[in-house]
């Protein structure tokens, strides 16, 4: 029997990824992410979350549209998110009551969705089953579920394998070949080249850098370059204010490491540092409350502000949201707060994420810290994303039959199609996808 693929969601789109995989009578669902500007210029004036319905943020273009798998519902056995960013995992408390399944993730994923559920207030039905890295669990009569640990910008991520009687069908989720990680193991290379010796007839591949020759740095190479840039902040007496992805558990841990070295109190300020960071506590990941002070509301964030001016902003180095810019951000706050003074330093350990809204908003940010004096730095970041060597490797590793792109622009998609023609692929058997599209392998 054939195996039939649903690119339900983010195959003509960043973000809201969602994908559908059927053998005969039975159904995964792997990923089902929120597409995030649209989900925050949406939801951002909402105080009340449990009033937001899911049918409006369906039509905001926020959450996947799931018609194209209307006919499949009943027949899906669980909902597999391949790792904790909210592009891949953030619509599951919001769809997945349309499905009569469990969610299967590693531990860390399973933390970040049960915080959703609470802050969202939101009654959520379905079970949440773990699965370990490198894990596998048997979800239906024809159906296996196996996590192969990889590396990327938040713990526990994986490419997932879908066993059937048809072949199987590895997803890659979001990945990079990262040899040296700061935090958790390398990725599984041996099972990856394993799989290349079974049947693997289709692998859904993300596209982010298919157009960016080379490889992806280590994360230890984004670590020596906060270390530079932390070391020059903590030479001068003023504040240093680092800001980066909440969920990049190591690179907080990098960054704490480096103003404890440095003999600086450790802060933490905002809500998603605080979810993240009690996440990756709660599976022994990381354990940060011990040493460093964690601020998570708004309030408490102004009044830890004021104390900190008190005691002396030199003595601190504090870890903050606002890395994109958002005008409702901690560091953002800092700014209309007047807690900021000139010749502070306010480290961006990130990138910024290339949407119109993100860009203004960075670009409106950093044009007034440099207007009040303070020393900007920009890009101490290396990308979680795999560039087109590791795209190659991974594709020559696990020797698919069929291709599907999926999680990148049209450009990075197009150069990666040539990539794997030039690996001798036909073009019969490369797939690059839109949204709501069927695939029988």
């Amino acid at each position: 029997m054939p195996v039939e693929i649903c690119t339900v969601s983010g195959y003509s789109e960043f973000g809201k990824n969602m994908t559908a995989i059927r053998y005969e009578n039975e159904v995964v669902i792997l990923d089902m992410g929120i597409q995030p500007e649209k989900f925050i210029k949406f939801t951002e004036d909402e105080e009340d979350f449990s009033a937001i319905r899911t049918n409006d943020l369906v039509k905001a273009g926020a959450i996947p549209d799931v018609s194209p798998i209307k006919d499949w519902a009943h027949l899906v056995k669980a909902i597999v998110p391949s790792h904790a960013h909210l592009d891949h995992c953030g619509s599951i408390i919001y769809l997945a009551d349309n499905y009569n399944a469990p969610v299967l993730c590693t531990p860390f994923t399973a933390e970040v969705i049960r915080s959703m559920i609470k802050d969202r207030e939101i009654k959520f039905k379905n079970k949440i089953s773990i699965a370990q890295p490198n894990g596998m669990k048997k979800i239906s009569k024809n159906i296996t579920v196996e996590f192969i640990h990889t590396t990327h910008s938040t713990p526990q991520s994986s490419t997932i394998a879908i066993h059937t009687p048809g072949g199987i069908v590895v997803y890659t989720g979001d990945f990079k070949f990262d040899l040296t990680p700061v935090l958790g193991k390398p990725p599984n290379i041996k099972r990856l080249k394993a799989l290349g010796k079974e049947n693997v007839v289709a692998m859904i591949t993300e596209s982010t850098y298919g157009d960016k020759p080379g490889r992806t740095p280590s994360e230890t190479v984004a670590k020596d370059m906060l270390t530079d840039a932390v070391e020059t902040a903590a030479a001068k007496k003023n504040a240093i204010i680092v800001t980066t992805f909440s969920s990049h558990l190591a690179r907080l841990k990098s960054i704490v490491g480096l103003g404890q070295k440095h003999g600086k109190k450790i802060v933490f300020l905002g809500r998603s540092m605080a979810k993240y960071i009690d996440a990756g506590e709660k599976t022994n990941l990381i354990s940060f409350s011990k040493s460093c002070e964690i601020v998570k509301y708004g309030s408490k964030v102004e009044k830890k502000l004021r104390q900190i001016e008190k005691h002396g902003k030199h003595r601190y180095l504090l870890i903050c949201t606002g890395h994109q810019g958002e005008p409702k951000s901690v560091l953002s706050r800092m700014i209309t707060s007047n807690f900021l003074d000139a010749k502070d330093y306010v480290i961006f350990s990130c990138k910024t994420i290339p949407t119109p809204t993100n860009i203004a908003n960075r670009e409106r940010l950093e044009r007034e810290l440099r207007r009040l004096g303070i020393h900007v730095m920009t890009d101490v970041h290396q990308s979680g994303h795999g560039a087109q060597d590791e795209l190659k490797e991974m594709i020559e590793m696990v020797k698919p039959a069929h291709i599907i792109t999926s999680h990148g622009s049209d450009t990075a998609k197009r150069e990666l199609k040539k990539l794997i023609k030039e690996l001798n692929y036909k073009e019969n058997n490369i797939h690059v996808s839109k949204d709501g599209e069927s695939i029988t392998v």
